[in-house]
């Protein structure tokens, strides 16, 4: 009997160590973005059961051992940042990043574009997800694409992007007017914005005066159109027509077809009956345009919005997304090995990661993303002192135990002396 007091006491020191050091990992990262704890579960080793009476039976135990050290998967606290690509995950999935040999998994969302425009750990890992594919070799946006569609696990990749990056510039080739000239016999004007071939916004004028003599039914507007510079210090080129419009005031047709901007062709369009300008005496006076094309814009950064899409803007104000960040989902997560910190390795017992997918099939990230906030540790620090201090006293309990029986031994030694 003092024999086993031996084991069941050492059982226990060793089964609260553990818990100790699980506790005190616990503890010390508090405060480490993305953090899980884990729990430690405990199990009673075999016992021998005492036959006392008829009535009543009892048991002597062998000891206690650690059976399992579970992750806490409770979401941690949503801390608020100012940098769009600080992102915390709401709700079940991972972020992949690229080891120095595998993928390794973290709900740290506290990432950063470095100076080469890669988007990294602060340790400076690659973040893995799928690239849009429309910038080209020369560094150049191919196309604006409002979200990038997720790929499947294996073609995931380092999400890495151009220092520069250009808008092209599209020339304008169409023009179309709308508005209500009135009827008084004064000059009206509608302007547009056109872009030429080398990048430059002009300004396209229709100026309408009406013809005299008039020609009843209906009206008839000489049209002078021109193109110059903004400032009006250049003028590239000067067309003259006519409106015609029927009693309604709506338009018959017009002589007024296009015009050269700087060498290239804009066609103007002032619609067709009541669908464009119009010559009508009983509504107000109002003039609008539409054009085409679009003005080249150079990068002025990268950011990420809360679809885990990662956005370029360019200096003429627009924008396109150029990759997507992976969020990566196990049927175990519990079964994920601890690499270090808040970063997982996959495991035979956690499976191999999944994406979730749409009712068409399509992958996507199946949570949701918040920008501009990190996900704290999810360890509670009274929750954790209070367990610490716990396991702390059964381990000084399980040393007396030991101490008593190697007393309670030394005594029958002398005893049998």
């Amino acid at each position: 009997m003092m024999t086993q007091a031996f084991y069941t006491g050492i059982s226990g020191l060793k089964s609260n160590q553990t818990g100790i050091d699980i506790l005190s990992n616990n503890l010390a990262n508090v405060s480490t973005v993305g953090f899980r704890g884990y729990n430690t579960e405990f199990a009673s080793m075999f016992e021998d059961s005492l036959n006392t009476d008829a009535s009543s039976s009892s048991a002597i135990g062998a000891g206690v051992r650690t059976q399992a050290s579970t992750m806490n998967r409770d979401q941690g606290s949503i801390l608020l940042s100012d940098q769009s690509t600080d992102l915390a995950i709401v709700g079940n999935g991972w972020f992949g990043i690229q080891g120095e040999t595998d993928a390794m998994y973290t709900r740290a969302g506290n990432f950063t574009f470095d100076r080469d425009s890669d988007l990294v750990t602060p340790d400076g890992y690659y973040v893995l997800g799928t690239m849009g594919g429309n910038i080209n070799a020369n560094g150049v946006l191919t196309s604006i694409l409002p979200e990038v569609p997720l790929g499947d696990v294996a073609t995931q990749e380092k999400l890495r992007f151009p220092r520069t990056l250009t808008y092209q510039s599209e020339a304008s080739t169409t023009a179309k007017f709308l508005g209500n000239l009135g009827s008084d016999d004064e000059t009206r004007t509608i302007g547009a914005s056109v872009i030429d071939a080398q990048n430059n916004k002009n300004h396209l004028r229709l100026a309408f005066t009406k013809v005299v003599p008039q020609v009843v039914p209906g009206s008839q507007w000489d049209v002078v159109a021109t193109t110059q510079t903004l400032d009006g210090a250049t003028i590239y080129d000067t067309k003259a027509g006519i409106a015609n419009f029927d009693a309604s005031g709506a338009l018959i047709n017009t002589t007024l077809t296009s015009i050269d901007n700087n060498g290239t062709s804009v066609a103007i369009d002032l619609g067709n009956g009541f669908d464009g300008v119009v010559s009508i005496s009983n509504i107000p006076v109002t003039a609008s345009s539409l054009s085409n094309g679009t003005q080249g814009g150079d990068l002025e950064g990268y950011s990420v919005n809360k679809n885990a899409e990662v956005i370029a803007t360019f200096t003429n104000g627009l924008q396109s997304s150029v990759g997507k960040i992976a969020i990566y989902h196990f049927r175990n997560e519990q079964g994920l090995d601890r690499a270090s910190g808040s970063r997982f390795l996959e495991a035979i017992n956690s499976g191999e990661p999944i994406f979730y997918k749409d009712a068409s099939g399509q992958n996507i990230i199946g949570t949701d993303i918040v920008n501009f906030n990190l996900e704290g540790s999810n360890v509670q620090m009274s929750v954790g002192l209070t367990d610490l201090i716990i396991l702390q006293r059964a381990f000084d309990a399980n040393s007396k135990s030991v101490t008593t029986a190697d007393q309670m031994m030394q005594k029958a030694l002398q005893m049998d002396a």
